[in-house]
């Protein structure tokens, strides 16, 4: 069981009600970013960290899936959809049309943008580290800011609906932990990353793997490689039970034909 959790704060954030979601009797310790609520994973004083890693409208939270992929004492073994309903918050009396500044995190104004550009073209976009941290960014009648209707408890004015691009907005949350998992480890999904040898052919070889086995998958990502020009590292989620000798032995053969191989998690 966690006790304690760490995550993307203040309180009110998304990633904060996914965590309380998820470790509803932990201690939930909001971070100014995602790197600050794993640096307290790795040094002990949480037990685990929550950590968005995709959303329907913007894709995989490509910070997130490079923190996964390079710290490998990293394991995810909870998962958790959350529904996104971002509001439109000023303070209390603003004139909506006179509006000039507009504060949030960088994926909820990117996936706003259809919105802001429709009604705000010409407002000043400021990126902070949630939508619930921009909540106290807001100093003038002129300032506004994109966050969940909760963070707004009293003093301000929140729109009356909905303004991301796509009503149907969800954010897939992972729990991560500081352990490797268990060989009986019981899972519906199994989460991870490898590298492909720079050859003709390498990325179907590993997906007939996976054909072959008749393991079903759902999630295919990729992202470039830092020390190599265009090279790139593949992101994969299957449906399968990490206990089964078949899905292991499934999983060593994806290992021994990839270049480099990492189970990230299951749950």
């Amino acid at each position: 069981m966690c006790k304690k959790v760490s995550c993307l704060g203040p309180e009110g954030s998304y990633t904060c009600l996914a965590a309380r979601a998820m470790c509803k009797d932990a201690q939930i310790i909001p971070c100014h970013n995602f790197f600050g609520a794993v640096e307290l994973l790795l040094s002990g004083v949480t037990d685990a960290a929550v950590l968005p890693i995709e959303n329907t409208i913007n894709g995989g939270v490509l910070q997130n899936m490079d923190i996964l992929a390079n710290y490998c004492e990293l394991t995810a073994v909870r998962e958790y959809t959350m529904p996104i309903d971002h509001r439109l918050i000023t303070l209390k009396g603003a004139d909506l049309s006179k509006i000039s500044r507009i504060f949030s995190h960088r994926q909820a104004l990117d996936q706003c943008s259809a919105y802001l550009q429709a009604h705000y073209p010409d407002a000043e976009l400021v990126a902070e580290n949630s939508t619930a941290a921009s909540i106290s960014c807001l100093e003038n009648l002129t300032d506004a800011a994109i966050a969940g209707a909760q963070c707004a408890e009293g003093g301000y004015d929140v729109s009356p609906e909905c303004i991301s691009d796509e009503k149907n907005n969800f954010t897939h949350f992972l729990l991560v932990i500081k352990k490797s998992l268990p060989s009986d480890y019981k899972s519906s999904k199994i989460y991870f990353t490898l590298t492909c040898n720079n050859e003709p052919g390498a990325l179907l070889k590993i997906l007939s793997v996976i054909y072959k086995h008749g393991i079903n998958m759902v999630k295919i990502e990729s992202r470039p490689l830092r020390n190599i020009t265009f090279g790139y590292r593949f992101f994969m989620e299957i449906e399968a039970d990490y206990s089964s000798p078949d899905i292991k032995n499934a999983l060593e053969e994806v290992s021994g034909t990839a270049s480099s191989f990492r189970v990230i998690g299951a749950y």
